[in-house]
């Protein structure tokens, strides 16, 4: 048995003839930057991610992005999945964010595993209402609270040793918000005195006063 199989904690239920179909996949590694897949595209396979980290963007007829999810191992790809059940091509784009190990499902053997594999078929639909409920979490924090407040939220918990390594742009991705808007309310967070702004940088300066402010509509 291929030891990536062994190594993969979602594939310990499948049936063996399940896993033995799957050990003639190997695995790939695609570099940190890399698209896997652009809006209009056809599906072609369910990637099975070792490890690394993918991210899943919407981009409005403006330009402006917004992360929908991220897929790291273990967790599985809504867009793949509904474009293999339902034929639907991509709407959103994929990129690697860290350098990533991953096994290609083609097609028809995610198809013919779907059909055939209880294991299999439990592991996809788990993966995948675990990614529904974020995605509709996703949704309220952006229909229901305010940049602010998601601002607040996004540098608490990503913040490490007090810094945050990414840019406006970046931090506008993963609130749901545009650059412009994410400079403005950073500005207004820096002349309270809660953080310190420098270049693809966020120093915190007063944590507790962002956590109260991103628990405020919680």
């Amino acid at each position: 048995m291929s030891d990536w199989i062994s190594d993969t904690p979602a594939l310990f239920d499948l049936e063996p003839s399940a896993r033995s179909a799957l050990a003639t996949l190997t695995p790939v590694t695609v570099p940190r930057g890399a698209v896997l897949f652009r809006p209009g595209e056809a599906v072609a396979g369910f990637a099975l991610v070792l490890s690394g980290r993918i991210e899943v963007f919407l981009t409005g007829a403006n330009g402006r992005e917004l992360l929908l999810y991220a897929v790291e191992p273990g967790q599985s790809c809504v867009q793949t999945t509904l474009g293999l059940l339902g034929e639907a091509a991509y709407s959103g784009e994929a990129v690697t964010t860290r350098d990533t190990r991953l096994v290609m499902v083609p097609r028809a053997l995610f198809l013919q595993l779907m059909d055939s594999s209880p294991g299999f078929r439990r592991m996809v639909f788990a993966a995948f209402a675990e990614r529904m409920e974020g995605m509709i979490r996703l949704m309220e924090r952006v229909s229901f609270q305010s940049v602010d407040c998601r601002l607040a939220a996004f540098l608490t918990a990503q913040a490490q040793g007090g810094h945050l390594e990414a840019t406006q742009q970046e931090i506008a991705c993963q609130i749901g918000s545009a650059r412009e808007v994410v400079s403005r309310r950073l500005e207004s967070f820096e002349r309270r005195g809660w953080v310190r702004r420098g270049r693809g940088r966020v120093e915190i300066t007063d944590a507790a006063a962002l956590a109260r402010l991103a628990l405020a509509e919680a």
